[in-house]
């Protein structure tokens, strides 16, 4: 079951958690809730959390220009410097000096807010640039920007859905939380399908009468495990039973592909897939999400999708952040070089001091720690004794029992960074008594 669904579960748990302490106050003689026992409530839930070990903790982070990975965290004894090693800006490009340059002429020039939605005074020229940089960037004919990647697959699966009658979703099992409140409100049937498998895909296409639409959603790379999908047996097999496809490469675009169009484009696979939706916010290092694919496809998410069509539109300063970096990236390749040549570094040197790194191709790199209370205190210890700042990953979004790190390399990581990265794991593991394994383990 993924992440996704793991969330919901969690959400309905304490929603019914509450309404049973409701019912229960009130019992027999039916006594009214007072409004002042309602954070009482709430307040419980919270307790609860930190009693698992759950409990999130956002570090509070600055990120001076130009130091990336180094960032000030502010902590108990004020401002700290620490290496980040769990940043989504896989490439650096956030600090970028052609990107900086580009936001500051285009706040020089007045692009700052978009002052409205895209239908209401909020469609500026750098978003129309943008969009054809983003079909070119995917051989696609057209694109669409939102604000966010969620908002992208929130509205394009709500719209796709609703708009064919009898469509039915075939959702991979670990899909992203977006993907599956889009399916949700698109108010059709969904099937899941087993995790990155061809052979149940197959099977419960081919149990789904021929004439209703269908649409097989699902990602390049996964980000919590770091594994990759086969897109192109899965494109193969929906073309065979007449179903359209849709790929989230959100941890992909800039990463694979010989111009950074993710998976698909480096299998050469990106022509088989119908809807192709990415972001602006992970190694493009801005803000947004966007999706790409046929003219016609695209328009009917732009004139119904109601998270599209109400929202403010990205501010066109990240538009030209945005543009500077994908067309960067479309042209370099040493980011993406220097990138592979770090994870790869990491792994063999994670692997060989007997940590359970889990299996996966990509940039990713999952450690395996099995416990909540335990990775937040290897996190803690990691931070406060070595200056090293690495986010605890639990439940909900992991499965109980699977808690990791989740460590993420890049090009501005140097040699000595990548030492005392595995230098302080190698202490802290051992201060801790965790187990330890020489081969990777399965994600």
């Amino acid at each position: 079951m993924g992440h996704g669904f793991r969330l919901m579960a969690l959400i309905k748990g304490v929603l019914w958690g509450l309404r049973r302490k409701i019912v229960s106050r009130l019992g027999k003689h039916r006594v009214l809730i007072r409004s002042s026992d309602y954070p009482t409530l709430f307040a419980a839930r919270i307790d609860a959390l930190k009693r698992e070990g759950r409990y999130r903790i956002f570090a509070e982070l600055t990120r001076p220009a130009g130091h990336f990975p180094a960032v000030l965290w502010a902590g108990p004894n004020g401002l700290t410097e620490v290496i980040t090693w769990c940043s989504n800006d896989y490439l650096g490009m956030g600090h970028h000096a052609g990107v900086r340059a580009a936001m500051i002429d285009a706040i020089e020039a007045g692009a700052t807010g978009a002052g409205g939605t895209r239908n209401i005074g909020g469609t500026n020229a750098l978003h129309v640039e943008l969009e054809r940089l983003l079909a070119a960037l995917h051989d696609k004919p057209a694109a669409l920007t939102f604000t966010s990647g969620y908002s992208a697959n929130l509205a394009s699966l709500s719209v796709l859905g609703s708009l064919l009658p009898d469509t039915v979703f075939l959702s991979d099992g670990d899909n992203h939380n977006s993907m599956i409140e889009g399916i949700r409100r698109a108010n059709c049937d969904r099937v899941i399908f087993e995790h990155n498998s061809a052979a149940d895909l197959e099977a419960k296409l081919a149990a789904i009468s021929p004439d209703k639409p269908k649409i097989v959603v699902f990602e390049s790379v996964y980000s919590m495990s770091g594994n990759i999908s086969p897109i192109g047996e899965f494109a193969r097999i929906a073309k065979k039973y007449g179903a359209m496809t849709y790929l989230d490469e959100v941890h992909a675009v800039g990463m694979y592909g010989a111009r950074g169009g993710g998976v698909s484009q480096e299998l050469g696979v990106a022509d088989q897939i119908d809807v192709i939706q990415g972001t602006l916010g992970k190694a493009f290092g801005m803000q947004g999400g966007y999706i790409t694919g046929d003219a016609s496809v695209i328009d009917c998410i732009r004139s119904f999708g109601a998270s599209f069509i109400f929202s403010t539109s990205l501010a066109p300063v990240l538009a030209a952040g945005a543009l500077a970096s994908v067309a960067h990236l479309m042209n370099s390749t040493e980011e993406r070089r220097l990138q592979r040549q770090r994870v790869a570094e990491v792994k063999a040197r994670l692997l060989d001091i007997g940590l359970p790194v889990m299996q996966g191709a990509s940039h990713i790199v999952p450690v395996f720690v099995g416990d909540p209370v335990h990775a937040k205190a290897l996190t803690d210890r990691l931070q406060d004794h070595h200056g090293i700042y690495i986010q605890p990953i639990n439940y909900p979004t992991v499965a109980r029992g699977t808690e990791r790190l989740r460590i993420t390399p890049g090009p501005c990581h140097t040699p000595a960074m990548v030492d005392a990265l595995v230098d302080a794991l190698d202490t802290e593991w051992s201060a801790l008594s965790l187990a330890r394994t020489r081969q990777a383990i399965a994600a």
